[in-house]
């Protein structure tokens, strides 16, 4: 009897791999840490400081769409504008730059155009009772035209030093902390405290994983869906801008694909697009392991087709778990 008590308090090597096969961060970790010693091996300058800084200025973007599509799949939503959006939010900075505006009040107006912009398509989603995918689809070529139209097809020249630090400025002269850097990491910060801690945030899962019980409970599903798009079309300005000052340009023709680099990261992070699901800090563990495939490419020197078909595969390997762990969840049930 005492031997059957030590071998059930002994160590079970096969029990403790499937319990760190089933937590998710730990899964998403050991990916992470596969994926650096991989392309490690294979290029001895991908695990380097100037490499990582590289990294995580490209996630900087990506992370901000990241946060947004991550708040509106767990919504039950998704916005495959936002490429489109960061173009023309790049372009109209831009634009009013050159005629004159004060860097503060070209990015305060950029931003409300953001909110706006939020606010038209989740009247459509509520109002008009069009789908997410519908509606950001037709926004994605109308914004895209906007783009092209208000820019003659060119790019827009920056010259405005002050506009230009959203790009370049350093914290404390440090080259892995530019405000890029910064403003991505704080916005994963705010919102992951917003999701996790406040009333919002419960909505948020409640509406997106059961909506007659968020009705039921008295929760307005209109008021969340505004809200959820109008940070998404914020977070898209801002990153829109913050990539014109790293290029010094607006150009209409910049960002395509970047709603499928955000929801591809979200959903291998664990949110769920059937809706109710996730974390920010899944969503970043989804954006790690993204971009450090991505860029892991780039110094394998794989053509730029390759990569698309790449990144295409890990979406459709993401969506798969994604199946799979709703599968888990509904057999919990």
């Amino acid at each position: 009897m005492e031997q059957s008590t030590a071998k059930r308090r002994g160590f079970n090597f096969k029990q403790t791999l499937k319990n760190i096969l089933r937590s998710e961060s730990i899964s998403l970790v050991l990916a992470f840490v596969v994926i650096v010693a991989v392309f490690s091996i294979l290029n001895k300058n991908y695990f380097t400081s100037r490499n990582l800084i590289s990294v995580l200025t490209s996630a900087s973007l990506t992370g901000l769409i990241t946060v947004g599509e991550a708040l509106l799949l767990i919504g039950n939503h998704m916005d495959l504008s936002v490429g489109s959006t960061a173009a023309f939010s790049g372009v109209m900075a831009a634009l009013l730059l050159q005629q004159g505006l004060p860097a503060g009040v070209t990015i305060l107006t950029v931003v409300a155009a953001g909110a706006v912009l939020g606010a038209v398509i989740a009247f459509c989603v509520t109002q008009l009772k069009m789908s997410s995918f519908i509606a950001t689809v037709a926004m994605q070529s109308i914004m895209r035209g906007f783009a092209f139209i208000i820019s003659n097809g060119e790019g827009v020249l920056i010259t405005n030093s002050t506009f230009l630090k959203m790009g370049n400025f350093k914290f404390f002269g440090l080259s892995f902390l530019t405000f890029p850097i910064f403003f991505m990491l704080l916005v994963f910060v705010l919102f992951g405290i917003i999701l996790k801690r406040t009333r919002f945030g419960r909505e948020i899962y409640i509406v997106g994983g059961n909506p007659v019980a968020a009705r039921l409970a008295g929760i307005s599903i209109k008021f969340t869906t505004y809200m959820l798009f109008i940070i998404m079309n914020v977070l898209t300005a801002i990153g829109g801008m913050i990539l014109a000052a790293r290029m010094n340009t607006g150009q209409p023709q910049a960002c395509v694909g970047l709603e499928f680099d955000g929801i591809t990261a979200a959903i291998l992070g664990g949110v769920s697009n059937q809706g109710g699901v996730g974390s920010i800090f899944g969503a970043f563990l989804g954006l790690a392991i993204l971009q450090g495939f991505n860029n892991g490419l780039i110094m394998l020197n794989v053509q730029s087709f390759w990569q698309n078909v790449a990144k295409g595969a890990l979406l459709l390997l993401a969506l798969t778990f994604d199946y799979i762990r709703q599968k888990n969840r509904q057999k919990a049930k």
